[in-house]
């Protein structure tokens, strides 16, 4: 059991490091005026830091994360249908009206139309 271990451990070592210097080795470097900037958003670094940012950006931003925890939410359904099917069906169902009414009102609000 524990050379078994061993040779696991030992194999994804040799991986890890095949894997490095392969990445080291095939990137051709060809650099130009954005790959060197700071910043390849197309910020200018020297500029003022106070430019504003839209609000729509903020938006995005927001659903994405709100979306993005629904999927952690809705993760252990599987393993809680086991326990109580009732019960994980309503708050599984719950949630994604919820969520699914929200994005109904954001996208009939425009809040998720970028151009203004």
């Amino acid at each position: 059991m524990m050379n078994l271990v061993i040779l696991m451990f030992i194999l994804s070592a040799m991986l890890s490091v095949l894997l490095i210097l392969v990445g080291f080795w095939i990137p051709l470097s060809k650099p130009d005026t954005e790959k060197l900037s700071p910043y390849e958003c197309g910020f200018d670094p020297l500029g003022s830091a106070r430019l504003p940012f839209s609000i729509r950006f903020f938006l995005v931003a927001i659903l994405f994360l709100l979306f993005d925890l629904e999927i952690a939410l809705l993760l252990p359904t599987p393993w809680a249908l086991q326990l109580n099917p009732t019960s994980t069906l309503l708050w599984t169902t719950l949630i994604l009206t919820l969520l699914t009414v929200g994005l109904i009102y954001e996208w009939i609000q425009g809040g998720l139309d970028w151009a203004e």
